[in-house]
């Protein structure tokens, strides 16, 4: 039995993964991906997520662009974390006319409407486009199965500024506004993948020669792959090579926190996690911790949960799960 899924991402290296991750996944019925503004601008997240469901013949997956902006605040991007364009070394291009003529709202909305309580959806990156589809259909959180969210930390640093995680860092007033509608109206409770348990998935060399030997190619390191026969194991090389040396500068070894696909395969398979029921809030207007995500552990605030966040899980499960799936996903591409 599959589940069906919708993607918001805003597709720079590890959102490409999660779209490959879920392609890889047989549990996994891919409807459609929304773009939002974030790791790069709207128009790079469209064009890589459409190129890279291409490079594996999934044109038929809707892709429809959402927000250019962040609700309250000026975009920023982070090239020096996925590269100019968003995929590392890597370079794809989609067709021009290969968007949704809808928007990336509607996708939600609409998809939402049409299968109510069937639909997963995963967000990756900022929470803009679920913020504006819950203007649009305030019914949206008991439309969906459930939201699963990439975001947040609690007992661990921030990737973004001490206390903050990218994502909300980017739109901390969307994240207020869906972890508000949380608490009001759900079928089951969002369920919060933060950098607490994303960092656990470090991706590292030794895991992507596995990967292109399940492939069936031989690979020494993560230099240029260039082949005709592999494509798909080309870009996951020259996306990865750039990502790995972000890692090394800036957190001190040779690898990639993979968070994005760990989402994704939390949201199809919840026994890779353990979550706690709790209130979250977010933090929009701290001098030092604007987009700090706020957990009342203790239920100090009484209010109830609007969210589980996963603290702990199998990290090492989900790796090698990862390993073998898109290695055979590169190997029928082949």
């Amino acid at each position: 039995m599959t589940i069906p899924i919708l993607v918001d991402v805003d597709t720079g290296i590890d959102d490409s993964l999660a779209l490959l991750y879920a392609i890889a996944s047989p549990e996994a019925d891919l409807l459609g991906a929304s773009c939002v503004a974030g790791n790069v601008t709207l128009d790079a997240v469209a064009s890589n997520t459409a190129a890279v469901l291409d490079l594996v013949g999934r044109s038929d997956v809707e892709v429809a662009a959402g927000c250019a902006y962040p609700i309250a605040r000026p975009l920023v991007i982070t090239p020096e974390t996925h590269g100019p364009t968003g995929t590392g070394h890597a370079e794809l291009t989609a067709p021009p006319d290969r968007l949704s003529e809808r928007s990336g709202i509607d996708l939600l909305v609409d998809t939402a409407r049409s299968r109510p309580g069937e639909v997963t959806l995963i967000a990756l990156g900022p929470l803009t486009n679920i913020a504006r589809a819950l203007d649009r259909e305030p019914r949206l959180l008991t439309l969906l199965e459930r939201l699963v969210i990439m975001g947040g930390c609690f007992g661990v640093a921030g990737n973004t500024a001490p206390r903050t995680e990218w994502n909300m860092h980017v739109d901390p007033e969307a994240a207020k506004l869906v972890f508000a509608a949380a608490g009001r109206d759900s079928r089951k409770l969002p369920l919060i993948m933060p950098l607490d348990l994303t960092e656990e998935a470090r991706l590292l060399p030794h895991h992507v020669s596995r990967m292109a030997g399940v492939a069936g190619t031989a690979m020494e390191s993560l230099e240029p792959l260039v082949s005709r026969v592999h494509p798909l194991m080309s870009f996951i090389t020259d996306a990865l090579r750039f990502y790995m040396e972000f890692h090394q500068r800036y957190d001190g070894f040779y690898g990639a926190f993979i968070h994005d696909p760990f989402a994704v395969a939390a949201a199809l398979d919840p026994s890779l996690v353990r979550a706690v029921e709790t209130t979250v809030d977010v933090e929009t207007a701290g001098e030092l911790t604007m987009g700090e995500t706020v957990a009342d552990l203790r239920n100090s605030w009484g209010r109830k949960p609007n969210a589980a966040v996963a603290l702990a899980g199998s990290a090492h499960v989900f790796l090698e799960q990862f390993v073998a799936r898109i290695g055979r996903l590169a190997r029928a591409q082949a």
